[in-house]
């Protein structure tokens, strides 16, 4: 299937690696041009320059608020248009409620949380009719996951702000969507799993608990968040899409 592509423009955002870098580089796969953000310049600019010239590197922090304002101005200086935005930000500290200080509370609200918030409002006010928005949230919009808090505390709170920018601009013709994956083999997940006192038993074990009994892969998430960012999702809007192997059993 042919999903519209083809030279439009999008910004992709925390996409030096992991499930950011994966859908950059099924949009770009599919006839699609990039500009990626990351922390660091030189992760950053590797990253542009694996995915070739319909690529673009931009160092900046999704906490910085100068950061929608450099990253759509690049989209439009660098390829002359800009569809949208998949707005997608490393996972906040690990821990327990008692485990997790104010600080790292408060530096995970302004790149998770708030820095999501002005990236979406600016790329609201720059796109037209046929423009989307799309959030990486994670499967914690509907279940607490053990011993990540400051997650489970953020990221159903964005969903429900994404939820209400779907219905204000709607009736602009601009969608926005959300993908909440579950266990992806990213180097978040593995990091995760070897907090554990035995890594591949507990690998084992949550793989016993999803349907497809395998962790999914990066391209497999990528496809995913291509394909709903592109003119061919055209009718789906206000959606929170796991991407999960069938983990989540509610309807």
């Amino acid at each position: 299937m042919d999903l519209g592509l083809k030279d439009r423009v999008y910004v992709v955002t925390g996409a030096t690696r992991g499930l950011g870098h994966a859908s950059a580089r099924e949009l770009v796969a599919d006839g699609a041009k990039v500009v990626v953000s990351g922390r660091e310049e030189k992760s950053t600019a590797d990253a542009a320059a694996a995915l070739g010239p319909n690529a673009v590197g931009v160092a900046v922090d999704n906490a910085d608020p100068e950061a929608p304002a450099r990253l759509i101005g690049t989209a439009r200086e660098r390829f002359a248009r800009f569809d949208g935005i998949l707005i997608s930000v490393g996972g906040p500290p690990p821990g327990f409620v008692a485990d997790n200080t104010d600080e790292q509370w408060r530096a995970a609200f302004e790149s998770v949380f708030l820095g999501a918030v002005r990236l979406a409002r600016a790329a609201a006010a720059e796109l037209g009719e046929g423009g989307v928005i799309g959030f990486v949230l994670s499967g914690s919009v509907h279940e607490p996951i053990p011993g990540l808090t400051i997650s489970n505390g953020l990221r159903p709170g964005l969903a429900g702000f994404a939820k209400s920018l779907a219905d204000e601009l709607g009736p602009r013709g601009i969608r926005v969507v959300g993908l909440l994956p579950g266990r992806i083999d990213t180097d978040r997940v593995r990091e995760l799993d070897s907090r554990s006192a035995d890594p591949e038993a507990t690998r084992q074990a949550a793989e016993s608990r999803i349907p497809l009994r395998r962790y999914g892969t990066p391209e497999e998430f990528g496809r995913t968040a291509a394909f709903l960012l592109s003119p061919a999702a055209s009718y789906l809007t206000g959606v929170m899409l796991p991407v999960d192997g069938g983990y989540r059993h509610g309807f």
